[in-house]
């Protein structure tokens, strides 16, 4: 039996996305036995940033500058913005290193049974962004479910005012999917955005 301090670190973190009770009990034992190389660089790194987290004024994203690095890369392209749901599309995004402007994160998705309204999200403050002038296309980033592409679409309607450039992630068949195992859904999309070979 583990004491009230370890079992309150192993709750801690059994309630990370990712991690069950059993998982949180192997990374603890882990942190454990390897105090100074695991245990020790782990705290001094969640302090640093538990001190220097904020969101970025400009984007929505979450760093410990603002304006965030991506938005204070000179090397990003501004005439191109990629708007997403979340901070984790951002970064999913970003990883891919495949876009090359810069972001606004919406901080959600339109929901009317979760009650997410237009002015819960930054929908004001991507406007706003616009009116500055400068940006030729925008890139919405919506997840493939229901309420994504509901928020697509009252983004779409905000925004044709604009001489802009409005575009949307393909949706459809996956690399390496069999047709088989997608839903209807999926295969709808995928015949709606079909294209010419060659």
């Amino acid at each position: 039996m583990a004491s009230p301090e370890i079992e309150a670190l192993t709750q801690a973190l059994s309630r990370l996305p990712g991690l069950g009770p059993r998982s949180a009990r192997r990374a603890v034992l882990h942190l454990l036995k390897r105090r100074e190389g695991a245990m020790e660089p782990l705290l001094r790194a969640l302090e640093a940033v538990n001190e220097r987290l904020v969101t970025c004024a400009t984007c929505g994203n979450v760093d410990t500058v603002d304006p965030c690095g991506i938005c204070a890369d000179p090397r990003r392209d501004p005439r191109a913005l990629c708007v997403v749901e979340d901070v984790s599309d951002l970064w999913a995004l970003d990883k891919s290193r495949l876009f090359p402007g810069r972001f606004h994160v919406l901080g959600g998705r339109l929901s009317a049974l979760e009650g997410v309204r237009p002015e819960d999200l930054t929908i004001d403050a991507l406007v706003a962004r616009l009116e500055q002038g400068g940006i030729d296309e925008v890139v919405l980033a919506m997840n493939a479910t229901l309420e994504g592409q509901t928020t697509a679409h009252y983004l779409a309607e905000r925004l044709e005012r604009f001489p802009i450039r409005l575009t949307q992630l393909a949706h459809g068949v996956p690399v390496g999917g069999e047709l088989d195992y997608l839903d209807e859904g999926t295969l709808a999309q995928a015949l709606r955005a079909r294209r010419p070979v060659g």
